[in-house]
């Protein structure tokens, strides 16, 4: 897996704590409905990247290969997959910073000729004090005999004879995708696991993706797209948990799309003598911000869903691009 230098950084700058002075009875309130808190405070983050898109063969050219999930990088509970989705230092957000909230889009899906799909963007979160916190995209699905996308987490395979080659994941974000055969490609890495070879005429299926506990509640997300096959000759390859689509085979045609804000890898579509498929679309990503009640301001733009009282924290979940001043 190759290391996209990705860093984590974060800082405490006391030249950037404002005065306690407000101008509510002299002084500022703290905790109660959106006051400020006046020294830094640990956040705990999930930032996932958006998943790839599906490839495309021509008809009667057999199943194109999966797509990765979108990189995944996690500081909460030291919550990790190994070498996949990583357990990382948490934020220090200080007050009166703006941190600003990117969220990528999945890649979309090939349509027509053969090829690759388009590779998930980046997720990030950045303020003056944290620089490069991005979550890498996934990797596009690839098309007969090519390499699948390198990305957060890789791209099978194409099938043929000789197979392509697998994209690769990103160190501490996602794996590698898996080998193709004759007839389907492999499926897309996950943030858990790489994605599985093909066997014969059977798919290879998509790496299963991360359970995180960040909302409260266990969730998985990041699963790898499985590979499509030709004319219903074998198994479709079968989307990693945590969103990854589905391949294609005779019917449908169509590769599955990964689940939005799960950053899930896109299924390869199949094809049979006369017709192709298209490659699905990959999942868009998220970012998950955990901080304390007491701390939060709520100040936010872009409209993230909010959850307060989470064992003591407020959870901000953006599914769209936006922003929080600490």
């Amino acid at each position: 897996m190759r290391d996209l230098k990705n860093k984590l950084t974060s800082g405490k700058n006391s030249n950037n704590i404002k005065s306690t002075k407000g101008k509510m009875f002299g002084y500022q309130v703290l905790g109660f409905g959106g006051g400020v808190s006046v020294s830094p405070y640990v956040v705990d983050f999930l930032v996932i990247a958006g998943g790839g898109g599906g490839g495309r063969n021509n008809a009667g050219r057999g199943g194109t290969s999966g797509a990765g999930a979108g990189g995944y990088r996690n500081s909460f509970a030291s919550e990790s997959s190994g070498g996949g989705g990583s357990s990382e230092s948490t934020f220090t957000f200080v007050p009166g910073t703006q941190y600003t909230v990117t969220i990528g889009g999945g890649g979309a899906g090939r349509t027509s000729g053969e090829g690759n799909g388009a590779n998930g963007v980046n997720s990030s979160v950045t303020g003056s004090d944290i620089t490069d916190v991005a979550s890498v995209g996934g990797g596009s699905g690839a098309a007969i005999e090519g390499t699948g996308g390198d990305g957060g987490s890789g791209g099978g395979a194409g099938n043929g004879d000789p197979a392509g080659d697998v994209g690769e994941g990103t160190d501490n974000q996602g794996f590698d995708g898996g080998d193709g055969s004759g007839n389907p490609g492999g499926g897309g890495g996950g943030a858990s696991a790489a994605g599985g070879d093909a066997n014969g005429d059977v798919g290879g299926d998509g790496g299963n993706g991360l359970a995180s506990a960040i909302t409260g509640s266990s969730v998985t997300r990041a699963g790898g797209g499985g590979a499509g096959v030709y004319d219903n000759r074998g198994a479709i390859g079968d989307g990693g948990s945590g969103g990854g689509g589905d391949g294609g085979n005779n019917d449908p045609l169509n590769g599955g799309n990964g689940t939005t804000n799960t950053g899930s890898g896109a299924g390869g579509p199949g094809s049979n003598g006369s017709n192709a498929g298209s490659g699905g679309n990959g999942g868009s990503g998220v970012v998950i911000l955990s901080m304390p009640d007491a701390s939060y301001t709520g100040t936010v733009s872009g409209s993230p869903t909010v959850a307060t009282g989470v064992s003591g924290k407020t959870v901000l979940t953006f599914n769209g691009s936006g922003s929080y001043t600490a």
